[in-house]
């Protein structure tokens, strides 16, 4: 299975509620009849993110599918565009950041009610070959996480290696998704000890020049199920 994760900012001059509505209303009803949707998941910030100022981006859109044919024959379908023109009224297109990537689940559970979703968006550390991050990531910072009580759910989405072979490296290698009861339970990871230590083991394979990786705290909106 394959998933395309787009990565959006709202256009300029619209409020983040009126944003909101939009893509989980008007939107949603445009791209449902694309070819061949598996799955397509909306994850909107959360209001209370924006108190200190605006965040690195507004949500992601998951769209999964069978295969690249699949996606191919999506995006050359006669309703696409449609959807690409109905972006326009409410997306900030020259951000938007598309990356195709493999699902990983690391801990498998249940997603709560009302959950919310943490979505870290990752690169890798300069100078360190790719295949060699993701396993790293995968297979050495993934378990670390996974003691992590609060986490309910946790998913890593690696971007294809086929990717990186144009020349032209994609804007983030990856999204760490985790699911936490409540915003609350969230925070309250933070102080535990296995968090430090995941935290603490960023620096062997992940670019943290910059401090914390850019992230965004959400709620799940699923379109088609």
């Amino acid at each position: 299975m394959l998933k395309a994760i787009t990565i959006i900012k709202r256009k300029a001059g619209m409020s983040v509620e009126a944003f909101q509505h939009y893509w989980r209303t008007t939107h949603a009803e445009v791209v449902k009849p694309l070819p061949d949707i598996r799955r397509y998941v909306q994850s909107h910030a959360l209001l209370g993110g924006y108190r200190k100022g605006e965040l690195p981006h507004d949500g992601i859109a998951e769209i999964w599918v069978d295969d690249m044919a699949a996606l191919r024959a999506m995006s050359n379908s006669p309703h696409y565009a449609h959807v690409v023109a109905d972006e326009a009224r409410f997306i900030d297109r020259a951000s938007m950041v598309l990356l195709l990537v493999e699902d990983h689940v690391i801990k498998h559970g249940a997603i709560p009610a009302d959950a919310v979703k943490n979505i870290e968006f990752v690169s890798h550390r300069p100078g360190m070959a790719i295949e060699d991050f993701q396993r790293y990531w995968r297979e050495v910072h993934g378990p670390l996480a996974t003691h992590i009580t609060q986490i309910r759910r946790y998913v890593q989405s690696h971007v294809r290696l086929g990717a990186y072979k144009a020349g032209k490296p994609p804007k983030y290698d990856g999204c760490a998704l985790t699911w936490f009861e409540s915003v609350a339970a969230m925070r309250d990871s933070a102080r535990s000890p296995a968090y430090a230590r995941t935290r603490d083991d960023e620096a062997n394979f992940l670019d943290t020049a910059g401090g914390h990786l850019p992230f965004i705290i959400t709620r799940e909106h699923v379109i088609v199920a």
